[in-house]
């Protein structure tokens, strides 16, 4: 059985750090009546939009902004202007859901302009364990967009709008970690976590993301080996370790997040 983590200061300060307000002043963005995500005031007039792609909208009091026509459509436009005006992040061709606040997907959208148009996104991450109960986990990439060269989970990565939880797990387990999922033991989801807070970055930028996380057995003799590019390396690290590297921030906050759960 683990041992419980001891009440500490970093602790409340990781939960304090995915549940922050933005930095500054946002409104709503809409699909008809949805909420699907959230902007600075002002981001459209630097994305020099077209006429009648977005609209000023007010709905239960507030004012904001609505997509017009086709979500998938618009929002192409969209992230391709504000590519143009250098306000999207790394383009990646891949295409993330467009959700209503219950979950529903109304169309899809880039996942480079995500964060400045505050559209929530879904992720899945596995912790993996040794025999022995020591972690495996992964170093990010130093030449990585976000969060370069911090420790993370022994796989991460965000849901696309084409997979399923089942589908993304298996891909990136064997994308970043080199694992097929019949590789492992005692694969079981442990739950759900969901992180509110400013990119880390200075554009303009807002996450919220909900990330369902797994844990599983990593058999002795099998070891992880990155397909894509993006793990600097691969180390299992004995439980105290882990805590005292959480304790130094050298976590991802999401890593970081489920990684306290898992060692509760």
């Amino acid at each position: 059985m683990s041992r419980p983590l001891p009440a500490a200061p970093w602790l409340a300060a990781l939960q304090a750090g995915a549940d922050q307000p933005p930095r500054r002043p946002r409104v709503p963005l809409w699909a008809g009546e949805a909420r699907i995500g959230s902007v600075e005031p002002d981001l459209f007039a630097r994305a020099t939009l077209r006429s009648g792609l977005v609209a000023p909208a007010e709905r239960r009091g507030e004012t904001g902004w609505q997509v017009v026509g086709d979500v998938t459509a618009s929002m192409r436009e969209v992230a391709a202007a504000m590519r143009a005006a250098g306000l999207a992040h790394v383009w990646r061709d891949e295409q993330l859901a467009v959700t209503d606040e219950e979950g529903r997907c109304l169309g899809t959208v880039e996942r480079a302009v995500v964060r400045p148009l505050g559209i929530t996104t879904f992720a899945v991450h596995l912790v993996g364990l040794a025999p022995d109960g020591r972690h495996w986990v992964q170093q990010r990439s130093l030449t990585k967009a976000n969060d370069p060269g911090l420790w993370d989970t022994l796989m991460g990565g965000m849901i696309p709008a084409s997979d399923s939880i089942a589908q993304a797990l298996e891909r990136e387990t064997w994308e970043e970690a080199g694992l097929r999922i019949g590789q492992l033991a005692g694969l079981r989801r442990c739950g759900c976590i969901s992180v509110r807070r400013p990119t880390g970055e200075e554009r303009a930028g807002y996450v919220v993301e909900h990330i369902e996380w797994y844990r599983c057995v990593v058999p002795d003799g099998v070891v992880p080996a990155n397909q894509d590019g993006e793990v600097a390396q691969f180390r299992l690290m004995p439980r105290e370790e882990v805590v005292e590297r959480l304790q130094r921030d050298e976590f991802t906050i999401e890593a970081a997040l489920i990684l306290a759960q898992a060692l509760l």
